[in-house]
């Protein structure tokens, strides 16, 4: 009974392949040691930890981007929440779910939905990051991360040129194959490739845009 008590469900999906991972997670079975929660695929795996202070510690695999996310958790909230979500610092879409069967499914169909439109309405199965050339999106598609990740950076004044800061006055151009971002008072501009998920998730990770 006191098992059954400390229990909980843990969900992610996985970037290589696009299933979704899902196992119950037990207190006494984590105090032993880390846990590995692999995909069937054998090309990803979450993991989860105690730490020194019995909190708990989750690194999860994400589909947009090329490095896990770390999570920390008290070990209360793990086990008895009915649900957590934990979204990817990115994008926003939630990455891994902690909670009741019940409630993890309503929500990876909600992230699954998020995860569509925000890439154009593509299948899962088909952003994979191992997919190759064969995984090349249209234009649209590659075209709303791009463009999420420039609003993103000049709401947040990261995109600077050779004006003063605060006075670029910058436009975005749409070619076939990539984006370019110019300052219309200097003309100082950047080209970011839009061709592929590949080059669309590295530009995730960029915090700050120079024009040169």
């Amino acid at each position: 009974m006191i098992l059954n008590q400390k229990q909980t469900t843990v969900a992610y999906r996985c970037p290589h392949c696009g299933a979704t991972v899902v196992s119950l997670v037990g207190a006494f079975a984590l105090s032993a040691d880390m846990m590995r929660l692999k995909c069937p695929c054998g090309e990803s795996e979450l993991t989860i930890v105690y730490t020194a202070d019995r909190k708990i510690r989750l690194t999860v695999p994400c589909f947009l981007c090329p490095k896990p996310h770390t999570f920390l958790v008290s070990s209360q909230l793990f086990f008895s929440s009915e649900l957590l979500a934990f979204p990817c610092a990115y994008s926003g879409v939630n990455v891994c779910f902690v909670g009741t069967k019940e409630k993890l499914d309503e929500a990876l169909a909600e992230a699954d939905a998020e995860l569509r439109e925000l890439l154009g309405g593509a299948e899962l199965s088909d952003l994979s990051r191992g997919q190759g050339a064969g995984g090349v999106f249209s234009d649209p598609q590659i075209l709303d991360i791009v463009m999420y990740v420039i609003r993103e950076l000049q709401g947040e004044g990261e995109i600077t040129c050779r004006c003063p800061a605060g006075e670029g006055e910058y436009r975005v151009d749409i070619l076939d194959d990539r984006v370019r971002v110019e300052c219309k008072r200097c003309g100082a501009k950047t080209e970011i490739p839009a061709d592929s998920t590949v080059s669309a998730n590295a530009f995730l990770h960029v915090s700050h845009l120079e024009l040169t």
